[in-house]
Formats: C-alpha cells, sequence, structure tokens
C-alpha cells in the first residue's frame, strides 16, 4: 500500500475501528500503527501470511463502507476545515 493510502485507511480505523471484529482490529492495528509486514503478522499471531493478508483486505473493504453508509470521516474533515476558517477569521479581527 501506498502512504497515502495507509493515512486514509488508518482515519478510517480510528473512526469505525470498534466496528470491526477484535482479530481484524489487531492485525490492522498491528499492520498501521506498529509498521510490521503481513509476515510478521503472520508470525506473531501463528497463522499464515495469506491469512494476515485477507483480514487485511476485507477489513479495508469494512472501513470503507462504513465510511460511504455513515460518512463521519468526511464530517470530521468538514468540521476540522470549517474551525480552521474561523480560526482565521479570528485571528484576522484580533489583529484589526
Amino acid at each position: 500500500m501506498k502512504v497515502e493510502e495507509n493515512i486514509i485507511l488508518a482515519e478510517l480505523f480510528d473512526a469505525y475501528g470498534v466496528l470491526l471484529s477484535e482479530g481484524q482490529q489487531k492485525i490492522l492495528s498491528s499492520y498501521l500503527y506498529d509498521d510490521f509486514t503481513l509476515s510478521e503478522i503472520a508470525e506473531n499471531l501463528s497463522v499464515s501470511r495469506q491469512a494476515v493478508l485477507d483480514s487485511v483486505t476485507k477489513a479495508e473493504k469494512k472501513l470503507f463502507a462504513f465510511e460511504e453508509k455513515l460518512g463521519f470521516n468526511k464530517k470530521i474533515k468538514a468540521l476540522e476545515k470549517e474551525n480552521e476558517n474561523l480560526l482565521s477569521q479570528l485571528k484576522e479581527i484580533k489583529s484589526k
């Protein structure tokens, strides 16, 4: 995966990770935050590399489906942008 894709996936995992199975949470957390390879995760969990890849792929699909249906991440980004705009306007007002 590319860095940009991992950042998006990590944002979605932060928003919706609790909706994944415990196993998917553990694997995705190791993959995204601990920067473990699929082989390292497989070895740590005593499963095949393919099982880890399948879990990551399924979790990724679920996270994108949650975002498509619920849109929390999109709303959070819109609120953050609005907050930045308001802070900028406030600084302008204070500088006058």
